[in-house]
């Protein structure tokens, strides 16, 4: 035999072997059950597998459905004991039970149910997740389905109804806090609170002259600043604390009170004022022959 023909027999015990191999390690892996069967019957048992070493599993013939549909809900029990059903648990969108029932377990551990989605529970559309439990709580799966074509969920918060403050005759509604007021040569029409420049504002109906004293609580009005008649500045009234007291002449028709918030621009009387303090204090420094600036 030459080298030529040996390489050759070589090659060819080696391709026999190979294949001898695989075909041996094929069956290996293959279930016991399947041997010589089908390949979809291999897959169904190669499934059967997997449930076996889950506790219980649970799985729905669609994941989509509508709210008039039945959901046909199955599952597998790893390991039965006699007597004990599994439990289905559905909870809505709404974090709420739509639905519990037990179901009987056959001797394969295979269960199985129907859910009718036709129902005021079911009405929501969203997910709703379907719990099996068998016994403990760590033997429990779940299955998630989708429902569509009802009344979609949207969470709403209600605020309570708060009950307006009644004011007594002698009290004014200002921002639903009541402020006492008396008024004499006229009547007071109205109130409300200006927010943009934290104020009062009075209405009234001044048929001679009169004087109107209002106390507003801090709650709606924290200090007062300056009094406005009819939008002009207004120097006959006094602010005493949280006490306003305006001399109005007949025919006034508003009375604005603006709170401390509000800084107010120099006036013309302002700044003659100002003017006038400078000057005296100048004169003042000459006549003593004072410095203004200290020197060293």
């Amino acid at each position: 035999m030459n080298s030529r023909t040996s390489f050759a027999l070589l090659a060819v015990l080696t391709a026999v072997g190979t294949l001898t191999m695989s075909s041996a390690y094929a069956a290996d892996d293959l279930p016991q059950a399947c041997v010589g069967c089908s390949m979809e019957d291999a897959r169904e048992a190669a499934n059967q597998m997997l449930l076996d070493d889950l506790p219980v599993s649970v799985w729905t013939d669609k994941t989509d459905y509508g709210h008039n549909d039945m959901i046909m809900v199955k599952g597998q029990v790893a390991n039965v004991a006699s007597g004990f059903p599994v439990t289905i648990t559905v909870v809505s969108p709404l974090n709420s039970i739509v639905t519990i029932d037990q179901v009987d377990v056959a001797d394969d551990g295979s269960f199985e149910t129907t859910l009718n989605t036709a129902g005021a529970m079911w009405k929501y559309d969203g997910t709703y997740t379907i719990k099996a439990n068998y016994g403990s709580a760590e033997k429990t799966n779940s299955a998630k389905v989708e429902l569509t074509g009802g009344v979609a969920y949207t969470p709403t918060y209600e605020t309570p109804d708060v009950p307006d403050r009644q004011c007594k005759n002698n009290e004014l509604s200002v921002g639903g806090q009541c402020a006492p007021f008396t008024i004499t040569g006229g009547m007071v029409t109205g109130a409300t609170v200006n927010s943009n420049d934290n104020s009062i504002v009075i209405s009234i109906n001044a048929e001679e002259d009169g004087m109107l004293t209002v106390s507003p609580t801090k709650q709606t009005f924290d200090g007062a600043f300056m009094v406005l008649v009819d939008g002009e500045e207004w120097d006959d009234s006094e602010i005493a604390g949280e006490k306003i007291t305006v001399m109005f002449p007949a025919g006034a028709e508003e009375i604005e009170i603006i709170g401390t918030f509000v800084v107010p621009e120099f006036g013309t009387i302002a700044a003659m004022i100002l003017a006038v303090a400078i000057i005296s204090i100048i004169a003042i420094s000459a006549k003593s022959r004072l410095s203004i600036m200290p020197r060293y």
